[in-house]
C-alpha cells in the first residue's frame, strides 16, 4: 500500500490531500539582501514580521490554507524570519528552492561548473537538490519546488540555471515554476530548454502567463503540456484586471481550466520599490484582491465553482503529487 503523498512546508510536511484552497505563486518577503543590511535604516524586523503576520491572517481569514512562495536565491530568501511569521498565521507555506536572475548566474558559481574555466559538476544542481532533500541551511525547512526565470533573452546564465533546476526535477521528482515574460513570450523558450533535459512539462507552471490575453501563446503553452500561471491578479499596470478575467473564463469555457493556477505575485513586503510607492501604483496588487474581487468577477464571467476549485484546490494537489501531469 503506497504512503499518503505529502508535500513539505515551512512548519512541516502536509498531506497533499490537505492543501486545501491554494494560492501558487505568493510571496513573503522579496528583498534586496545586502542592500537592506547596508541601509538598516530601511528594516525594522519586529515591524515587518509583525505586518507579514496582519497580513497572511488576512488571506487565511479568506479561506485559503497555502501558498506557494517560490522566493529563492536572489530574491532575499531567508526561511527562518518566514518560518517566525509561520509560527503566528495558521496557513501552509510551501517554500522553493533555485536561483532568480535575468542574466548572469552568482559569481560563487561563475568558474567552477559545465563549461567554465575549472570545469566539474554542477554545484547549482547540488544546492538544489540537497535544499529539496535535507533541508535549507540549516534550518531542516525543506523546499518543495523549484524555481528559475526567462524575462527576455536566454543568457548562458539564465540557460545554467534553468539545466540545473531541470536536473535537480528528474533527480527528485519536485516541480518547477519558471519566471517568464508573456510579452516576450519567454514560456516557449523555457519549455524548449527543460525538455531537452528530459522535463515532463507536465510538472512545470509557466508563471505570470496571466500577463498576456494572447491566447494562441496560452494554447501553446497548455498544449505542451504546462500549467500557465495566472498568478499576477492585482498588477493592473501590467494587463488591465477586466483582460485577465476575460482571459481565464475564455480559457475555463474552453476546457482548460485544469491547466491554470491562480494567484497575485503579492509580497508582504517588497523593497524593490519606494515606501507607498506600490500602493500608488498597484492599490490592488496585495493577497485577499483574488477573493475579494477576483472570484466574484470570474463568477460573473461564467465560470464555475467547479472550475474555480479545479485552478485552486485540485491543480495544485496533482503539482505536488508525485506523478505530475
Amino acid at each position: 500500500m503506497s504512503a499518503t503523498p505529502q508535500v513539505q512546508t515551512v512548519r512541516g510536511p502536509v498531506a497533499v490531500s490537505e492543501l486545501g484552497a491554494v494560492l501558487m505563486h505568493e510571496h513573503v518577503f522579496v528583498l534586496s539582501e545586502e542592500l537592506r543590511q547596508s541601509l538598516p535604516e530601511t528594516w525594522d524586523e519586529q515591524e515587518r514580521v509583525s505586518d507579514a503576520v496582519t497580513r497572511l491572517k488576512a488571506l487565511a481569514a479568506t479561506g485559503v490554507t497555502t501558498i506557494v512562495d517560490p522566493t529563492v536565491i536572489g530574491l532575499g530568501r531567508n526561511v527562518a524570519r518566514v518560518a517566525v511569521v509561520n509560527e503566528q498565521v495558521d496557513l501552509n507555506i510551501v517554500a522553493a528552492t533555485g536561483l532568480y536572475t535575468l542574466a548572469d548566474i552568482p559569481d560563487f558559481f561563475r568558474y567552477h561548473g559545465p563549461g567554465t574555466m575549472l570545469g566539474g559538476p554542477e554545484g547549482m544542481t547540488e544546492l538544489f537538490v540537497r535544499e529539496l532533500t535535507e533541508g535549507i541551511a540549516d534550518t531542516g525547512i525543506r523546499a518543495a519546488f523549484l524555481k528559475c526565470a526567462i524575462e527576455g533573452e536566454l543568457t548562458p546564465g539564465v540557460e545554467r540555471v534553468m539545466r540545473a533546476v531541470a536536473q535537480a526535477h528528474l533527480r527528485t521528482g519536485a516541480p518547477i515554476t519558471v519566471h517568464t515574460s508573456a510579452s516576450a513570450r519567454t514560456g516557449l523558450i523555457a519549455q524548449d530548454v527543460l525538455r531537452s533535459e528530459g522535463v515532463d512539462l507536465g510538472a512545470v507552471v509557466i508563471g505570470h502567463s496571466g500577463d498576456t490575453a494572447d491566447l494562441d501563446y496560452l494554447h501553446r503553452l497548455i498544449d505542451n503540456g504546462s500549467y500557465v500561471g495566472m498568478d499576477r491578479f492585482g498588477l493592473d499596470i501590467l494587463l488591465p484586471a477586466d483582460e485577465r478575467v476575460a482571459t481565464v473564463a475564455t480559457l475555463a469555457r474552453d476546457g482548460f481550466a485544469e491547466r491554470m493556477v491562480l494567484s497575485h505575485d503579492a509580497s508582504c513586503h517588497i523593497d524593490w520599490f519606494p515606501p507607498g510607492v506600490r500602493e500608488q501604483i498597484a492599490p490592488n496588487w496585495h493577497h485577499t484582491h483574488l477573493h475579494d474581487e477576483v472570484l466574484p468577477a470570474l463568477r460573473r464571467a461564467g465560470v464555475t465553482e467547479e472550475q474555480l476549485t479545479t485552478m485552486l484546490v485540485d491543480n495544485p494537489r496533482r503539482y505536488f503529487s508525485p506523478a505530475n501531469g
